[in-house]
C-alpha cells in the first residue's frame, strides 16, 4: 500500500495565522507532515507520493530533516492556484501504480487511530465518516441512503433523501481498479475546463457512477479536526492535541 498527501495549496483562509504550507502547521513542536509520515510508516504504508506547490522547496526542506527521502518523492504543481482536481491529476500515476493506494489532505490533525482504521479496513473503496459535525456548507459530507452513497459534496440538493450523513475526514482508500478510474476521471476534468474544481468533485463522479463500490468506517468520536481557518489552529492546539494518544 502506498499512499498521495495533497499539499500544495496556499492556505489563504488562515490570513496572519501561518504563511507557509498548512502542512508545516506544528503542535505539539512537530508538523502535520511530520505526523503524516510517522503514522503511515507505523502502519506499514510504503512510499508516499506529496503533491506540493506553494512554497514547495520548504516542505522538500521538512522531508529531508525528517530523513524520510528514501520513502518519500514530492511531485510539484506549478498550477497549484487552480483547483485541488489539478493537484490529484498532477499525481495520477501514483493512483495508477497498482495495488491499493490512500489519498489524504495535508491539513488534518488526527489520531493515529482514525489512520489505522483506513489502512486495516475491509472495505474494498473507503470513505471515513464522522457523524458528529457542524451544519452548514463548509464540511464535506458523505450522505447515504439504505447503506448506499448517494451524495458527497459541501452543499446538499434540498430535496436529496439520505438516512445517514457525516462529514468527511478527507483521507480515501481506493483500490488498483477504482484509483485508476479515479485518475481517468482527474484528466477528464483537466482536458474538459475544469481545472477550477475541488478533487472531491472527482470521486463524487466515480461514487454517483458506481454507490455499490464504496463503503465508509465510521469514525465518530476518534479526535481529529481539518485546518482551514485561525480558529482551526486554536482548537487543534487547545482540544486535540490532548486528546491525541502518546
Amino acid at each position: 500500500m502506498r499512499a498521495v498527501i495533497l499539499a500544495a495549496g496556499v492556505g489563504n483562509r488562515l490570513g496572519n495565522t501561518h504563511s507557509g504550507p498548512k502542512s508545516l502547521l506544528a503542535f505539539g513542536g512537530k508538523s502535520l507532515l511530520a505526523r503524516h509520515l510517522d503514522t503511515l510508516a507505523a502502519l506499514g504504508v510504503g512510499h508516499v507520493a506529496i503533491c506540493v506547490g506553494h512554497e514547495a522547496d520548504r516542505i522538500r526542506g521538512e522531508v529531508e530533516t525528517l530523513n524520510a527521502s528514501d520513502r518519500v518523492s514530492t511531485i510539484l504543481n506549478p498550477d497549484y492556484r487552480e483547483g485541488s482536481v489539478v493537484s490529484l491529476w498532477t499525481v495520477r500515476r501514483y493512483l495508477e501504480a497498482g495495488g491499493d493506494v490512500l489519498v489524504m489532505d495535508a491539513d488534518v490533525l488526527y489520531d493515529a487511530a482514525v489512520l489505522a482504521r483506513l489502512v486495516t479496513t475491509g472495505v474494498t473503496n473507503c470513505f471515513l465518516l464522522d457523524r458528529d459535525f457542524e451544519a452548514g456548507e463548509e464540511p464535506v459530507k458523505l450522505c447515504l441512503n439504505r447503506g448506499l452513497p448517494v451524495e458527497f459534496r459541501k452543499r446538499l440538493d434540498p430535496g436529496l433523501i439520505y438516512d445517514l450523513a457525516g462529514e468527511s475526514v478527507g483521507f480515501f482508500r481506493f483500490s488498483e481498479a477504482m484509483g485508476q478510474r479515479l485518475a481517468r476521471r482527474t484528466e477528464y476534468y483537466v482536458d474538459r475546463g475544469g481545472r477550477d474544481q475541488p478533487y472531491e468533485e472527482a470521486i463524487r463522479d466515480l461514487l454517483l457512477e458506481t454507490p455499490d463500490a464504496f463503503g465508509y468506517e465510521d469514525v465518530t468520536g476518534m479526535p481529529w479536526i481539518e485546518i482551514d481557518f485561525p480558529e482551526d489552529v486554536a482548537r487543534a492546539r487547545d482540544e486535540i492535541l490532548p486528546r491525541l494518544a502518546a
